[in-house]
């Protein structure tokens, strides 16, 4: 049987990561994602975790132990933020190349400087082509589903690589709402028990691991590497599907769309925005506006197909990011959703939006402006510039 508490996000993705029962943690604290570090630490102290739980000195000593325990054959999770995945960038590179299917959490949080601690994706998304498996949540009870099919889809055979579980944060780490914990024999029965083949620790059976490699040998590893991305790609819409038969909650796999079939015009949103995002597409259609929304959940790799076709055929939409491209003067995601359109043929108009930078929010009065600079763009009445939301939108 399921239980219901009221958790904050940093709390889901804890009881999240102990339902898998990793072999060995090692974390190192850092705002935001502090609080979730000390509850994996309470659960080992009071015994609801067998886990190993290493204290280390940083975040590069937390994945370079975890490299190690994950060549052992063990499960294993992490967590951080901002300035510690800067940090680990070393061994978060070494993790992905080595085919080590570690799961990280990532309470995102802007980059330095200038100076801030608050919300946002720059952190995650600056190391997107690192090589691992990225997904974004837009809630707490997301955080806790992905993490249990985190363990699931990097650990399957056919994937063997690292993912992170990203969200939102404060908005999302530092905020309760209701969630919904499923049972540790569902979970046990979702998730196999994680027995490696690919790497075996065995004194009598040496094998050499991150040897001193040729570029022939190099472009094998990438190759066979780039094809486990996207098997990934494939598989997480699978999984979605066998996740809502057994624990009741579906979250469309790589990406979620919301009223899109009959819609002319496409809000794009990424992480907690989503649901205030929502809110206005419910409004406007009450208004006669026909818009739909589709929430961007993968981001490497990137659903491009997916996307692609969800956006053909419609007058215009729009991307608002939570972050900077730089040198490009947009947002991240509204790239990666210019070069599927571009891949697949496409030419449909666009529009960048970018908002929430340094944790400030994202409300309806953002979301509505954007809406109605989406059907603007539609009647050729404003240029494919980008809009600054909290620079033009006046909240009382």
């Amino acid at each position: 049987m399921s239980e219901v508490q009221v958790l904050n996000g940093n709390k889901a993705a804890a009881i999240g990561a102990a339902l898998c029962k990793p072999g060995v943690i090692a974390a190192y604290p850092i705002t935001p994602q502090t609080p979730l570090v000390e509850y994996l630490a309470e659960f080992a102290a009071d015994g609801k975790i067998s886990s190993r739980v290493c204290e280390v000195e940083s975040e590069l000593s937390a994945m370079s132990v975890l490299t190690g325990a994950s060549l052992a054959g063990s499960r294993t999770f992490t967590a951080t933020s901002s300035q510690g995945l800067a940090l680990m960038y070393e061994p978060y590179f070494r993790a992905s190349t080595l085919r080590l299917p570690v799961i990280m959490a990532i309470a995102n949080r802007e980059m330095i400087s200038p100076q801030t601690l608050w919300g946002g994706p720059q952190d995650s998304l600056t190391v997107r082509d690192a090589g691992w498996l990225q997904l974004y949540v837009e809630d707490n009870q997301e955080i806790l589903d992905s993490i249990i099919m985190a363990f699931r889809l990097a650990e399957d055979p056919r994937v063997l690589l690292p993912m992170n579980v990203c969200y939102d944060g404060f908005y999302l780490s530092h905020s309760a709402e209701r969630v919904e914990i499923p049972s540790q024999e569902l979970v046990d029965a979702f998730i196999p028990e994680y027995q490696p083949q690919h790497i075996i620790l065995d004194p009598k059976r040496p094998m050499a691991v991150d040897p001193l490699t040729n570029g022939y040998l190099l472009t094998e590893y990438r190759m066979k590497h780039m094809i486990a991305q996207q098997n990934a790609l494939k598989l997480i819409d699978e999984l979605d599907q066998e996740f809502e038969k057994m624990f009741g909650r579906e979250y469309g796999g790589s990406i979620e769309t919301y009223f899109c079939e009959d819609a002319d015009f496409i809000l794009v949103t990424m992480g907690s925005m989503t649901g205030a995002a929502k809110d206005c597409v419910d409004l406007a259609r009450e208004q006669g506006i026909p818009i739909g929304l589709l929430k961007v959940r993968m981001v490497r790799p990137f659903p491009a197909a997916r996307i692609a076709a969800v956006l053909k055929g419609k007058r215009a939409y729009g991307v608002i990011d939570r972050n900077v491209s730089f040198g490009w003067n947009t947002g991240i995601i509204y790239q990666e959703i210019c070069a599927s359109m571009y891949r697949s043929n496409q030419n449909v108009l666009n529009v960048p939006f970018i908002c929430g930078l340094g944790g400030e929010d994202i409300t309806k009065a953002h979301i509505n402006y954007a809406i109605q600079k989406i059907q603007e763009r539609a009647e050729g009445k404003i240029s494919q510039d980008t809009i600054w939301l909290n620079r033009e939108v006046e909240i009382v």
